[in-house]
Order: structure tokens, then sequence, then C-alpha cells
């Protein structure tokens, strides 16, 4: 089966196109597909340049391609339906209900979903990415302004998780990573004992973390399959001897994770 193209076109950054579009791409197992992102297509001249570049994408793999649109302005979307695509406006179904709900035209601003809302936010989400990489892999062990504290295994998904909780949600999210002589015992280390409240354990299945860790230092006794069995089943132990609230990683996504943290330690944060 051929792949199918997809393009993510936005007058802004593109994300809130590729969000959408890979969501509902992903409820079709059989298609298999190949997507580019075209961001800023602010002009009708960018428009026309877009179209073309869908038409030979068309030629190319000899199917007619999708276009998730996320412009606001109705004459770049005319250029883009010259293309042929089936395109796809993420806002089209929702506008016309909204409007009349509140009695207003929407105005047709450009970039307001993940534009400088204002500086208080942005500075938020700043300070709370600076406090994520200081806290990293307990580079720093002074967690009173964290609002959580993952802990897990080395390369469980801890990193990636802090950083996207201090991007999107502007949360300062902290990790500790077990030790081997954490591990020797059942019990919290002594520096975690006075955040458990702040607490939420990872763990993952300790074939895919063997995976994970041979791709950073093969053959190494780190990456042995025995090794990530013992630390996985003692940091499990731990986990449920503390009564620390835990999710595996193996197959969930950051986002997944994330929310599933701040839905547990009762963290209520907007997203940005």
């Amino acid at each position: 089966m051929g792949l199918r193209p997809v393009f993510y076109i936005s007058d802004g950054t593109g994300i809130t196109a590729e969000t959408i579009g890979h969501t509902l791409l992903t409820q079709f197992e059989r298609t298999r597909f190949v997507s580019e992102r075209i961001s800023f297509v602010d002009s009708v001249e960018r428009a026309q340049e877009a179209a073309e570049r869908i038409r030979k994408a068309a030629e190319m793999h000899g199917v007619r391609p999708v276009v998730i649109n996320s412009c606001v302005d109705s004459s770049i979307s005319e250029a883009l339906a010259d293309s042929g695509a089936l395109l796809l406006d993420v806002f089209a179904p929702f506008i016309e209900p909204l409007e009349q709900e509140f009695g207003e035209t929407r105005r047709h601003a450009v970039g307001k979903a993940h534009g400088l809302v204002d500086f208080e936010t942005y500075h938020r989400r700043i300070n709370a990415m600076n406090y994520a990489l200081t806290h990293d892999d307990g580079a720093s062990i002074n967690y009173d302004e964290a609002d959580l504290i993952l802990v897990a295994v080395s390369r469980a998904g801890k990193t990636p998780t802090c950083v996207y909780l201090a991007l999107h949600y502007g949360v300062r999210a902290a990790n500790y990573p077990l030790t081997e002589e954490d591990l020797e015992h059942d019990r919290l280390p002594p520096r975690l004992r006075p955040y458990r409240n702040k607490l939420f354990g990872l763990t993952i299945d300790p074939i895919r973390l063997q995976q994970i860790r041979q791709e950073r230092r093969p053959n190494s006794r780190y990456a042995q399959l025995d090794t990530c069995r013992r630390e996985v089943a003692a940091a499990e132990m731990m986990f449920r001897a503390e009564r620390i609230p835990t999710l595996s990683t193996t197959h969930t996504s950051i986002e997944e994770i994330s929310s599933k943290v701040l839905s547990t330690l009762g963290i209520r944060r907007e997203m940005f």
C-alpha cells in the first residue's frame, strides 16, 4: 500500500493543525501517511506556492493528498483548495455555532493559540523550564518549590515528561533517579521523604528499558537485561511499600503520562 501525503498548513506555527490532524489520522490503522508541515502561510501567494507543492505530492504518490488547514483567512483557504486535495478546516465545524451562541463574530486573528498571550504566563513557562533543567536527574535536591517530583530508574522517561510539563503547563517538575544504593532498600531515599506528597513513580517494562539503555551505552552492565529487571523490580517494590502512585511508561505517550500525573496529584493547570 502506498503512502498518503498529508499537509498541515497554517498561517501561524502549525502546531494546532498538526496536533489535531495527527490525532485524527491515528484512528486509521491501515493507511500509511507521509506528512509535512507548512507554517506561516499568511498570504494568497504563499498559499499558491503551498498548493503547487501539494499538487506535486499528488503526482508523486498517485493519490489525493489530505490538507489539515488552520488558516483563518478564507482567501488563503480558497487558494489551498485549488490544489485538489481533501481540505479539512479545523475551525469550520465550530466557528458558526460559537458565533451564534456568543452573539459575536470571530476575529480573524493569526497565531492566537501559540502566541505570547501575556508576560505573566510566559515567564511562568520559562521559569518552570529552567526549574526542570536545574532539577534534572537529581542535579539539585532542594525540592521545596517543586510542584511534583518524578521518581524512577534511569531512562524511564522522567526528563522528557518534566520538560513537557514545564513547557505546556508551567509546572515546576523535578525528577529523581533511583540509584543502586537507593534500590538496596524498599524505603524512600531520605532526601525524598519530606516531599512524599509531591512524588509520582514511573516504571517501565525491563525489555524496553534494556533497548533504550543499549542505545545509550551499548554492551554495558548498565544496559544488561538482568540489571534492568533487577532495578525495575526493586523500584516497583519501593513504590508499593511507600504507596507512591505509579504509571508504566512502556506504551504511554508523554502527553498521557503528564495528564495522569497532574490528575493524580491534583494539580490543575491550563495548557498554554
